[in-house]
């Protein structure tokens, strides 16, 4: 492990100098998007900022203030926080499974009152930030060992295992594919991956006979929509619908009759996507996804410019994360993989979401300001 007195390169930036550095391009773009996210969760309320628009528009506002304070902290902070953030959200990941708040037929959640906190989205990011520490301060020839590995991998697998528990299969997903990409990144052999693959396709039948009945519910109705268009397949085929029926313009912001009808489910939620097609069309959903391309481009052009392989990892983790966010929801709600819970990042309402999201960028623009400060010994892998 490298020593943190060895830390070398230029001098930390003034906070004056740190301010004028910020990506404000990507704040705005931060912004356009949840703007977005607000007007549809007015829409969603049938032209009424109650109930969901003003609590995310104040969730927004608020989770600004620590974005931006995460942006200005030194980058070598975060590097010798990682394990221990990566301990407190495994911690509340653990009390959720022992003592949590269960909804939906989930136990996901601790109630802190007025505001529902879900361990597992804080434990996409502080996963991200430990595997980024440990990789940096592995050269690429160790990471192509396998017992240098196995530390990575228990902190994949025990916190998937407990997600899975919850059960959150969408979040067990992101957890699984960001650690990959990252054990990539941080120059685990390609060869390494065909193994696993190998060994998870042997285990298929045993990881099948452990899904409750809802979620192979969910794969026999991802397969064939129609074999129950009033139980378990009514959400993927109303959102079908909504989906064509949007064309290329749209039915007009609050004119969308499936969800202001209230065929469409979780319209405020998981299925948001779903109302922004049927509403806006599909120059509506190609111009969210636009925003969410230059969000990805403008969190690799950060990444990639950072001298510090810790930045470049957590740069890239961090627009991994998000990638993984818009995808598996919006593949989800055109029925192209099977339904799970995964909001869309910034437009979906939740707190929890907002919050990890947003400190996610806070993580992002630290790495963009700090990019000439060097952390530790710099390791080689296929980033260096």
């Amino acid at each position: 492990m490298a020593s943190l007195s060895s830390d070398i390169g230029r001098r930390e930036p003034r906070l004056a100098e740190k301010i004028r550095n910020l990506q404000w391009g990507l704040v705005l773009l931060v912004a356009m998007i949840a703007g977005l996210g607000f007007a549809m969760l007015y829409s969603a309320a049938n032209g009424n900022v109650e109930p969901w628009a003003s609590r995310q528009m104040t969730r927004f506002a608020i989770a600004l203030i620590p974005m931006i304070a995460a942006a200005l902290v030194d980058l070598r902070y975060w590097f010798r926080s990682a394990y221990w953030i990566y301990g407190a959200a495994l911690v509340l990941v653990v009390f959720v499974d022992l003592r949590g708040h269960a909804g939906l037929g989930a136990q996901r959640w601790i109630d802190l009152g007025g505001f529902q906190l879900q361990p597992s989205e804080i434990m996409k990011l502080a996963m991200v930030l430990a595997l980024a520490r440990y990789f940096h301060s592995t050269s690429e020839e160790n990471a192509a060992r396998l017992r240098y590995l196995f530390v990575p991998a228990a902190m994949i697998a025990v916190p998937t295992a407990l997600v899975l528990k919850q059960p959150d299969l969408g979040t067990a997903m992101m957890l699984l594919a960001a650690g990959a990409v990252m054990f990539y990144l941080g120059g685990a052999r390609v060869w390494m991956f065909a193994v696993g693959a190998l060994a998870a396709a042997g285990a298929a039948p045993i990881g099948w006979s452990m899904l409750r009945g809802y979620q192979k519910v969910r794969l026999y109705t991802f397969l064939n929509p129609d074999r129950d268009p009033l139980g378990a397949g009514y959400h993927i085929l109303q959102s079908k619908i909504a989906f064509g029926s949007g064309g290329l313009f749209g039915k007009g912001f609050l004119h969308g009759t499936q969800s202001h009808l209230s065929f469409l489910p979780e319209k405020q939620t998981d299925f948001i996507f779903t109302m922004i097609a049927e509403e806006l069309g599909l120059v509506g959903g190609l111009a969210l996804l636009c925003l969410y391309i230059l969000v990805i481009g403008y969190a690799f052009a950060i990444a990639l410019r950072s001298r510090s392989q810790f930045g470049r990892l957590l740069g890239l983790g961090i627009a991994v994360n998000f990638f993984l966010y818009a995808f598996i929801n919006m593949a989800m709600v055109m029925g192209l993989i099977p339904v799970v819970g995964v909001p869309l990042p910034l437009i979906s309402y939740g707190g929890t979401a907002m919050l990890t999201v947003m400190w996610g960028f806070g993580l992002l623009m630290n790495v963009g300001v700090h990019s000439d400060v060097h952390v530790g010994r710099l390791g080689q892998s296929r980033l260096g």
